[in-house]
């Protein structure tokens, strides 16, 4: 080892000479780097082009697409549709007001059927009779507008009530009454009380129905409508109406 004179200038006093690495570890670094390109190239050069894919791959990914396009479009009319007919529902829900107006219901809450439509001492007995106690309300048995109130020949004190439709329901031998002419009643609103006045030969309501201005047996005309008279049952579901309203 060569000794440094003390005259030589000490100009790498305070440095740190840096090791040169060993020609070992460059030729290990250049090898790395060439075989790092060498596979990407071959990888690349493995890779299919587009022109080389076989065509009914991709006929088949084209159908797989319009498949899903299809089945796109199908939840998307199918969305619209539902929406559509919630619409449609919505739109034919009958109001509480239309529901109560079309209510048919029973006039008494409690009787007796005494006396049916048609002949009765040679003339025509052109309702039904209905026994119930004196002062026992009655009501409308459909909704519809007071023409007739207060006493009325031989039917005694009477409502008159005509419908919508211009079917009139007559109720006779009252009491008293409790509405006016002029007066819009619904189904179920009390119209006067039970009596005996006019030609009455007892306490009972006199109901009598006149479609187109003639009058018809009130027992299959309510009953198509919901109101049994005899078996004295009306339907659930207007009694249901009627209590909403």
């Amino acid at each position: 080892m060569r000794q440094r004179l003390s005259s030589e200038p000490d100009r790498y006093r305070g440095r740190r000479r840096v090791p040169t690495p060993p020609r070992s570890r460059y030729a290990v670094v250049t090898t790395a780097a060439f075989i790092g390109a060498g596979v990407v190239a071959i990888g690349a050069g493995n890779l299919p082009d587009h022109k080389d894919i076989n065509p009914e791959v991709l006929q088949g990914l084209e159908s797989a697409h319009v498949a899903s396009d299809a089945l796109a479009a199908r939840d998307d009319n199918n969305k619209a549709s539902r929406g559509e007919d919630r619409g449609a529902v919505s739109k034919t829900k009958v109001s509480a007001e239309q529901a109560a107006a079309d209510v048919w219901l029973l006039p008494l809450e409690d009787f007796t059927y005494t006396s049916p439509f048609g002949v009765r001492w040679g003339k025509l007995h052109a309702g039904i009779d209905l026994a119930a106690p004196e002062g026992m309300p009655y009501k409308a048995v459909h909704a519809g507008k007071v023409i007739q109130a207060g006493y009325y020949g031989g039917y005694g004190y009477a409502v008159t009530v005509r419908n919508a439709d211009g079917t009139e329901v007559i109720y006779a031998h009252s009491r008293r009454v409790l509405v006016q002419v002029g007066q819009e009643v619904k189904a179920g609103q009390v119209l006067g009380e039970v009596g005996s006045t006019g030609n009455s030969y007892g306490t009972h309501l006199h109901v009598e129905v006149h479609v187109k201005g003639q009058p018809i047996d009130p027992i299959p005309f309510l009953r198509d409508r919901g109101v049994d008279i005899k078996l004295q049952v009306e339907s659930v579901y207007a009694g249901m109406a009627a209590a909403a309203s």
